[in-house]
């Protein structure tokens, strides 16, 4: 085990910088505390805080509704935060709704002399729509429709704005009562468009893609222990450019109290987890998950998640 860490480590950190740069890096850091925890494999694994973020198709195996928020403080005054709600459509069909945010705050602004102006605030935004339709009682085809934002000040009174539409797709088959394998692909078409014309006399019109990643994981319940764990493999829509490992697993205590690590998007991580009874047993479940990058730079995560 400790040499497939190490293994897995050293490929994520020596293809980190050919992806990690690229637009739309905030829908590929980890979403929720109980993912980022066990290292962000989930293709085929059920978030319950986000339903439909890592594969759509789960939209078609829910049998409760999912309500699910999340909130990650990052350094250097970073953040991360998404709400989703996603709801079965019986007998065979479900749907999910969600917005992500991510943002830098307190970014201090300066004129040309250098005197400090006003502080700005720079954000991308997120809104996901998301289908699936179960093709037979064992396997579902999911696609979710992002709306995306970003708004990025230039001075005390401009701002950049891009905006762009992007999808996912995913299928996922039920392989036995503890057994899932799921396949993605993400950010098909993703992209920011920007008219840099109202900012600068030379202005002009251009695109930045986000890099489409294509996965495949599994997710197994070895005695009494869960397994998550896939490979994404990443290109810039012309060629190769990274692949990208994931695991994790999670151990379960009186059927109440999760406790979780993993290692995946470059990150290692642990994490806690608590399920309770709001309004019915089990309908509530709080996470947190402590993660730390190959540059030592950390996030706390906490989500929560309520089925009814």
């Amino acid at each position: 085990m400790k040499k497939s860490v190490l293994i897995l480590s050293f490929i994520s950190c020596l293809f980190a910088q050919d992806w990690g740069e690229q637009s739309g890096g905030f829908l590929r850091m980890g979403m929720t505390a109980r993912s980022m925890a066990m290292g962000g494999g989930f293709t085929a694994e059920l978030d319950q805080s986000f339903a439909t973020f890592h594969n759509p198709a789960w939209a078609a195996f829910l049998v409760n509704r999912q309500l699910g928020s999340s909130y990650t403080n990052l350094s250097l005054d970073r953040r991360l935060a998404a709400t989703s709600f996603s709801t079965p459509l019986p007998p065979t069909a479900g749907v999910g709704v969600a917005w992500v945010n991510a943002g830098v705050t307190n970014i201090q602004g300066r004129y040309s002399t250098g005197m400090k102006s006003t502080k700005m605030q720079t954000g991308e935004n997120a809104i996901m729509i998301t289908f699936a339709q179960k093709v037979l009682p064992w396997i579902s085809f999911g696609a979710t429709v992002k709306i995306l934002r970003y708004d990025l000040p230039m001075t005390e009174s401009d701002q950049l704005t891009g905006s762009g539409i992007g999808f996912d797709i995913g299928i996922l088959v039920k392989a036995g009562k503890f057994n899932t394998l799921g396949i993605t692909v993400q950010d098909l078409s993703s992209n920011y468009q920007w008219d840099t014309g109202d900012v600068y006399a030379e202005g002009r019109l251009y695109k930045d893609e986000f890099p489409t990643i294509y996965r495949i994981g599994s997710r197994t319940n070895f005695k009494g222990m869960i397994v998550v764990g896939d490979i994404g493999l990443i290109t810039d829509h012309e060629m190769f450019v990274s692949v990208l490992p994931r695991l994790g697993v999670e151990y379960g205590f009186l059927e109440q109290y999760y406790f979780r690590g993993g290692y995946g998007n470059g990150r290692k991580a642990f994490g806690l987890g608590y399920e309770y009874g709001l309004f019915k047993p089990h309908d509530s479940q709080i996470d947190y998950a402590f993660s730390m990058d190959w540059a030592t730079q950390s996030a706390h995560t906490i989500s929560y998640a309520f089925r009814f």
